[in-house]
């Protein structure tokens, strides 16, 4: 291969495959599901209720420090993973590696009996996870052709919603004995990553030489330098922010915010919200994922998702209800199912280079894990001073922020 190949953008790259490989879709579905349904698990239920078994007193504070914490080590390790696999030239034995390393993740977990130790535990989970999603969200710009990207993005994003149900429902009835829940989400996480690469069959890309550490560091954050992927960063990370910071608290908003039913567990009403929302996400996910590829437009599903996203965070401020909480978790699965599908085929069009795409994805995706660090700490903040409205206007605004920085990519309509 001559030295002009190596300019290739991703998008110029795959348009010259044929097709994704055979089966390609369902899995990337399989194993996006399991990822979520972990994350949302854990995160959603799981974890909040563990950290208020131990010190009830301090829950939100105490939450936001574990979850700000190992959300640090999520933005290390997705795009160092990412830069180690497209030095091997595979995904398969990172996805593989990360799968079976959540069980003892889960199972670790699980088992601590204090805050701090609790905080060392989903940093270790956060970590394997990373690795995880690192390889396998580098699949799409690595197999799938340019014109099949809106499918492929909304078989992704399919696993948001399914995985979110999953997720809540094994998590909450597990909720009186958790270390059976983590253990179950992290068995399911292992199965997948065997089922993933026992049916996705990968041809090794040509390795890359190691280059010295100081390029590697110069390199690696020199992709925020081009000006579509800089706004891509943006827009992601502003949404993801104010998305976090509410459903990161979900547990507690309606603990000690929303006026539930008599008798309405909170963990319940979170495992009744999730396939509410479930079921906008996925009919957005699949609309949005189609229109897209047969419009050949991005940018305004991005910006009406995410101004629609905006408009569902203030129906709490207005009614702090079971009623309003219902109509947030359709608005917003709607809005955030939209988002998710066509937002990762818009970023995979952006992406400089070919040979670099799980490094770039990496740096992509510091902008769902980077907000997810501030998120609990700015979250915690906004209701130890002024209570929880307050979170859902500042989650709005940040929507709307959101959707304004998609106006200036050029490559993409």
């Amino acid at each position: 291969m001559d030295n002009s190949d190596a300019d290739l953008t991703v998008g110029e790259n795959i348009s010259a495959a044929t097709t994704p490989t055979k089966g390609l879709l369902p899995l990337l579905f399989v194993g996006n599901t399991a990822m979520y349904a972990l994350y949302s698990g854990v995160g959603g239920v799981l974890l909040p209720l563990q950290i208020e078994h131990l010190d009830p007193a301090n829950k939100v504070a105490n939450l936001g420090l574990v979850a700000g914490i190992a959300a640090v080590f999520a933005t290390v390790f997705n795009p160092v993973a990412g830069a180690l696999s497209d030095r091997s030239g595979r995904r398969n034995p990172w996805i593989l590696a990360g799968g079976l390393g959540a069980v003892a993740a889960m199972a670790l977990l699980g088992s601590m009996r204090t805050v701090l130790l609790v905080a060392i535990g989903w940093c270790a989970g956060q970590a394997v996870m990373n690795i995880y999603q690192a390889a396998i969200t580098s699949v799409v710009p690595d197999r799938v052709p340019l014109e099949r990207r809106g499918i492929a993005s909304a078989a992704v994003g399919l696993g948001v919603p399914l995985g979110s149900v999953i997720g809540v429902v094994l998590a909450s009835v597990a909720s009186d004995h958790y270390r059976i829940g983590y253990l179950a989400l992290g068995g399911l996480v292992a199965v997948a990553a065997v089922i993933f690469t026992a049916g996705a069959r990968e041809e090794r890309m040509p390795p890359k030489t190691a280059a010295p550490l100081r390029d590697q560091a110069a390199a690696f954050l020199s992709v925020l330098r081009e000006h579509d992927f800089r706004w891509a960063f943006i827009g992601r990370a502003l949404l993801v922010l104010g998305y976090f910071c509410v459903v990161g608290y979900q547990l507690y908003i309606l603990q000690d915010h929303i006026r539930l039913p008599e008798g309405l567990k909170p963990a319940t009403a979170v495992a009744i919200l999730t396939p509410i929302s479930a079921v906008g996400m996925t009919i957005s996910t699949v609309i949005g994922g189609i229109l897209s590829d047969r419009l050949d437009r991005r940018k305004p599903f991005v910006a009406i998702s995410s101004i629609l996203a905006a408009v569902a965070l203030l129906i709490p401020v207005f009614s702090p209800t079971w009623a309003g909480m219902l109509a947030f978790s359709v608005i917003n699965g709607l809005a955030f199912g939209c988002f998710m599908a066509v937002d990762t085929a818009l970023v995979t069009m952006v992406l400089p280079k070919a040979e670099d795409a799980a490094r770039d994805m990496g740096v992509l995706n510091i902008a769902n894990a980077g907000p997810q660090i501030l998120a609990p700490f700015v979250a915690s903040a906004v209701v130890g001073l002024v209570g929880y409205p307050p979170l859902f206007v500042f989650g709005g605004l940040l929507s709307v922020l959101g959707a304004l920085a998609v106006a200036p990519i050029r490559s993409v309509r």
